[in-house]
């Protein structure tokens, strides 16, 4: 079948989660291209520390990569945040500068010890084409290092900036589709074995018992064989299933987005 006659030209890992959870939100989204759901001040703070690893590990000092991820959070404007019950300028002044305060600690406790690497990409934004499956898939990775598992495998490190541990679960499916994503992209741009998939989570509170501020967890692919079948399965079926689909149903109970997409589908806002 000719890859135009899909609605979207690559799956990515929240384009696929979207859609088994909301395909109305995932056809507002990611086909009609309509992004104006507010994201929560931890979500920014989260995307702006980012910023910071990634001009930290792309040779910037701590205090250069430091600014510009202030400097990121700086120009959100406020129609892009959901301040939740703050609604007023004076509220939503405090909240911000709650944000950057956050923002701050966070980094600061990850560049106070920085994990070493020998890093071969930063940002790594590219596709792969995965036999089986009609259309490509898409992932950013945070890093790409040299494995010091294996020197001739690469790994795949990932940042995640938490209120609190616990928050992840190496053994949950969905984490492991959102690894499996990086993986193949990783192996198509790189064209060496990838070993594992390592988990940098970075509390942004301070720890009161002194222990460390990051936890590391780390995938190993080549103890997860069912997890790629599984993953195979999932998004062939999953392309299958757009390419015949006609009705795209709402979620109500889907926390994020379901009074959303109730009134697009009351309204009959996305044509068919």
């Amino acid at each position: 079948m000719s890859r135009r006659r899909y609605p979207i030209k690559y799956w990515s890992y929240s384009s696929l989660i979207t859609y088994l959870r909301n395909p109305l939100a995932w056809h507002k989204r990611y086909v009609e291209g309509v992004y104006d759901i507010p994201a929560t001040p931890a979500s920014i703070v989260g995307r702006a520390a980012h910023v910071a690893l990634q001009n930290f590990y792309g040779g910037f000092s701590v205090d250069e990569a430091t600014q510009l991820g202030l400097d990121y959070l700086r120009q959100i404007s406020d129609f892009e945040i959901n301040f939740g019950k703050a609604v007023n300028v004076r509220a939503k002044k405090k909240k911000r500068l709650h944000m950057e305060s956050e923002y701050k600690q966070a980094v600061f406790f990850y560049l106070e010890r920085p994990p070493k690497h020998k890093v071969l990409g930063v940002e790594v934004k590219t596709h792969a084409q995965i036999p089986g499956i009609a259309i490509p898939v898409k992932a950013i990775s945070d890093l790409v290092v040299v494995s010091s598992a294996d020197t001739k495998s690469v790994d795949i490190v990932d940042h995640k900036f938490v209120d609190s541990y616990g928050s992840l679960n190496i053994d949950n499916p969905l984490f492991m589709i959102q690894a499996l994503f990086n993986y193949y992209t990783v192996l198509s741009e790189f064209k060496k074995p990838v070993k594992r998939f390592i988990v940098y989570e970075c509390k942004k509170k301070k720890n009161r018992d002194g222990k460390p501020q990051l936890r590391r967890h780390i995938i190993d692919f080549k103890k997860h064989e069912k997890e790629f079948v599984l993953f195979h399965r999932l998004l062939k079926d999953a392309t299958e299933d757009i390419h015949s689909r006609r009705v795209f149903l709402p979620n109500p109970s889907d926390m994020f987005e379901g009074k959303d997409s109730l009134e697009i589908y009351r309204w009959g806002l996305i044509d068919k």
